[in-house]
Order: C-alpha cells, then structure tokens, then sequence
C-alpha cells in the first residue's frame, strides 16, 4: 500500500469529482472514455479509473500500459477482451457478461470489442495516472520504410495500408472510416459489375453495346460488333450486308457477289447471302467436283 503524505486539513481538498467533465477521447455520441486520475481528484492516491462507453463493433484500439495493470470491469452489454501473454506468444480472448472481471497485468498488448450496442466498461489501474501507447501512434509514426525493411513488406503496399491512420484513434472505427468503406465497396461493385474487354459476338449485348469497357468503338479491338447477332436458322455466323455496295466499317471481302453470278435469296432454306453461286462460278472454282463428262445413252 502506498503511503500517503497528503494533508487532509487543507480546506481546498475535494473527495469526489464528475468524470463526464474529462473525456479523453470521443469518436461520437455512442463511442467514448472519460478519464480520472490523480489530476482530477488528488484525494484518489495511487489508483485511476477509465469510464468507456461503446457500440457494438467498436474496439477501444490495441495497446499496452507501461506503468500499471488493468482491471477491467463490465457494467452492461457484452465485451470481448483480449491480450497477448509475451511470455507464451500466444492470444488470450475472454468474452464477459455484467458484472464479470478481467485483469491484463502491467505493460501486456490488449484490446476489447463491444460485442453489443450500450456497452459500459470501467477499466481500474493501480497508478496515479495510467499511461499508454496506442498502436495507432505506433503504426502512422513509425517511418514506412524501417517496417517494410524490418519485416519485408512491400513499402508502397504498406504505406497505401495505413493511410487513412491520421491521428490517434482511441475508440475505433472512427466515423469517417466507415464513409471510407461504403465509397470502397460501391467502387468494388462497380468494378465486378463491368464486362471484360473480350466479349462474343453472339452473346447477349449489354446496355452499352457497340463500344468497348474503355468506351472505345468495338472494331479497335479486333472485336466483331455486338449489335450483330446470328440468327437461329443460320448454322454460321451471320453478317447482315448493306443493299448496295460493300460494307465499309467490316469489309467483308465475301459481302458482294458479282451480278453475274447473283442468285435469288432463301433465308427459309438456309442459304448464306455470300455463299450464293452460279453452277458455272461453281465449276470455276472446283471443275473436278462435278465428275467427268458422260456420253449420251444412245451412243454407249
């Protein structure tokens, strides 16, 4: 017990103190601590006294006291706390109800999470005032390049990682955060929600048909247009023709027959509009497809 020189004549001695009059850290209306120590009620002697309030998914943020112990003491709600023992290397976890008990001793790496909305937790020290390093300040002061070199990482990725920690957070998420996810999320979803460059021609066009994922027209891809779509009766790919003269945008080098060689049009019986040809162009381009000549049945 620690031996108090205190005069307890003086008439300027207070014995109580309103702790909602030293909060020491708010991330909103649902998210805080007040603090007492030695400051704000010198009568207290060697202990202080944390008063946190928290909301479901809140964490009061990883860190460690080096000149107390901590005793932590649930009033409502449900809290998870957890510690790492340095002598095992391994995480403790202890979820408690009201009115259960949890000690982290002096200078243990720890952290709790409100597991329900209306958490109240009073954490107890046996220190005047307690001291603490957040891992926050830890992790947005230590410079980028002595963790990436320590523990291999690449600095870019690192540095990228832990931009949004700008200040000392205390309770966290802190508010802006979760904007900051919401943005993140709806711009993932955009992104899943985008076609890949590379789509059939015959597939079903999406609302922005004609142009590729860039916005670029689809033939500077090498890309079939993907408003042209084959027809169910045609067993080949299908290229609708212009009435007249070659179509410039695709060049198709079959998309005219010469008139010579024209032929009536079946799209009933499957016929191709760039297959039709003449018995005469057949047999120009394959004379041995037909046999060889017969005499006539009289003369045999």
């Amino acid at each position: 017990m620690t031996i108090s020189y205190m005069d307890y004549t003086n008439p300027n001695l207070t014995f109580t103190y309103d702790m909602r009059n030293n909060t020491v850290s708010k991330t909103n209306d649902q998210n805080y601590f007040n603090l007492l120590g030695y400051k704000q009620l010198p009568t207290l002697g060697s202990a202080s006294l944390l008063d946190i309030f928290m909301s479901k998914g809140h964490f009061v943020e990883p860190h460690y006291h080096q000149n107390a112990s901590e005793l932590v003491y649930l009033v409502s709600g449900t809290v998870t706390v957890s510690m790492i023992n340095p002598f095992t290397g391994k995480l403790i976890s202890i979820p408690i109800t009201p009115q259960q008990v949890v000690v982290v001793p002096q200078g243990w790496w720890h952290f709790e999470e409100a597991t329900s909305d209306n958490t109240h937790i009073l954490a107890v020290f046996d220190a005047p005032t307690p001291q603490v390093i957040l891992g926050s300040d830890i992790l947005r002061l230590t410079p980028t390049n002595v963790m990436a070199e320590t523990y291999c990482l690449d600095e870019a990725q690192y540095k990228a990682a832990i931009s949004p920690i700008t200040q000392t957070v205390g309770i966290g998420p802190l508010d802006n955060c979760q904007k900051n996810r919401e943005l993140d999320e709806f711009r993932s979803a955009e992104q899943e929600e985008a076609p890949p460059v590379g789509i059939s021609a015959y597939g079903t066009a999406p609302h922005w048909a004609g142009t590729s994922v860039s916005g670029q027209p689809a033939f500077l891809y090498s890309q079939t247009p993907y408003r042209t779509q084959a027809p169910s009766y045609y067993p080949q790919p299908y290229f609708p023709q212009p009435t007249y003269g070659q179509m410039q945008g695709y060049a198709q080098p079959y998309a005219q027959q010469p008139t010579a060689f024209a032929q009536t049009y079946f799209p009933a019986y499957g016929q191709q509009p760039y297959s039709q040809q003449s018995t005469t162009q057949a047999a120009y381009a394959n004379p041995y497809q037909f046999g060889a000549p017969q005499a006539p049945v009289g003369y045999r």
